[in-house]
């Protein structure tokens, strides 16, 4: 007995990127990827774990912002050139104004020591949601062993020993096209 075809994924419009980005944007100041993947993958559905988990990834070893690389790949995916200007733009457009007036404030008020707190707070806060993220797309997708021990080796190279992130790519990367390749061929 074969399993049910999955109902099929919404397909958004303009409008639809256009506000789901803004929003994103805007909830996800900080630690934008871990809301994209909550809006995308379980609210709105427009992309399953593997397919953000790859865009991200993509996004991640092209130059430039991550979530700025994804979200034009997933605008570009659904409306092609309108959609990869959108996306980002509305991305960006909200926190940008936020950010300016937040850097006002800070000017003005950042010796305050309560103020250094609450920034103290909500880094931490990111932090947490970063790793959260991770953790998340781990338990779902299910990496084989041989990418879990190099998005491990990625972890100890960049985080705990500080080498740069083009040399953990660069160097790290063979093997994970090795570990990729092996996993389809068992499939």
């Amino acid at each position: 007995m074969t399993e049910p075809d999955p109902p099929p994924r919404p397909v958004p419009t303009l409008l639809d990127l256009f506000l789901t980005y803004g929003r994103i944007g805007l909830i996800g100041f900080g630690g934008i990827n871990a809301w994209a993947r909550r809006v995308l993958v379980e609210e709105k559905r427009w992309l399953t774990d593997q397919e953000y988990a790859e865009t991200l990834g993509l996004g991640q070893v092209l130059p430039g912002p991550n979530a700025l690389n994804a979200a034009i790949m997933v605008g570009d995916r659904f409306h092609g050139t309108a959609g990869a200007i959108v996306g980002p733009g509305a991305m960006f457009g909200g926190p940008l104004l936020l950010l300016a007036g937040l850097a006002m404030f800070y000017d003005a008020y950042g010796d305050v020591p309560a103020v250094k707190a609450v920034l103290a707070g909500v880094a931490a806060a990111a932090a947490g949601m970063v790793l959260g993220t991770a953790a998340k797309m781990t338990q779902k997708i299910r990496p084989p062993p041989a990418l879990l021990a190099v998005g491990l080796c990625a972890l100890l190279a960049a985080g705990v020993f500080r080498v740069p992130l083009p040399y953990v790519v660069l160097g790290l990367a063979p093997f994970g096209i090795l570990g990729a390749w092996r996993a389809l061929s068992a499939k």
